[in-house]
């Protein structure tokens, strides 16, 4: 099943993704093509609800450089804990392309998680990495990176984001974007292989 990056306001996004109890031959190979997907788009993580999965998983490459293989990361069932300080900094999300603005985060965290070999990940990350991280274990949640905006920063943003909301509602209406109930019918299939 070939992969491609859902734009807000997709049901997807706003799913709580379920933990991964089997990785297999087809998720190692969804996890290539996310790599794929995030260096083409170019992000520094993507997450698999962004991709229309309901893992908790993502992958990740602060440098943003496909050609550095050592700075990638895949993250399945991510845990952070430890968060303190605060940051602020510019952020985007590749399902709300173009869109950009300024999201306060915690500055240091710890996280731990699993790689696709189920080896156990534990980090404590600062500044970007920290940042990345946050990014997109908010998404597992179903949240996104607007919904942490103050409401100043939202308001500068607000006929942006109500764009994308009127094409996809223009997709619903001529069938080319799915419904919520064709959603979660998807979703609930692709749980019960893996979670």
């Amino acid at each position: 099943m070939p992969l491609s990056i859902i734009h807000y306001p997709h049901p997807t996004l706003r799913h709580k993704s379920q933990p991964i109890r089997r990785v297999d031959k087809e998720l190692k190979n969804w996890v290539a093509q996310m790599f794929d997907l995030m260096y083409e788009h170019e992000g520094v993580g993507l997450a698999a609800n962004q991709v229309d999965l309901p893992y908790r998983m993502f992958v990740m490459n602060p440098t943003g450089n496909s050609q550095e293989k050592d700075a990638e990361q895949v993250l399945i069932n991510p845990v952070l804990s430890k968060m303190k300080g605060h940051q602020e900094g510019n952020e985007g999300c590749l399902s709300i392309p173009g869109v950009h603005a300024d999201v306060v985060r915690a500055k240091t965290l710890h996280v731990e998680a699993f790689d696709l070999a189920g080896n156990l990940i534990e980090a404590d990350l600062e500044g970007f990495p920290a940042r990345v991280v946050q990014h997109e274990n908010d998404h597992l949640d179903g949240v996104l990176f607007i919904d942490r905006l103050s409401e100043g920063n939202l308001a500068e943003i607000r006929h942006l984001i109500d764009e994308f909301e009127v094409d996809f509602q223009s997709r619903l209406a001529t069938g080319e974007a799915p419904t919520e109930e064709q959603v979660s019918a998807k979703l609930a299939e692709l749980e019960k292989l893996r979670t």
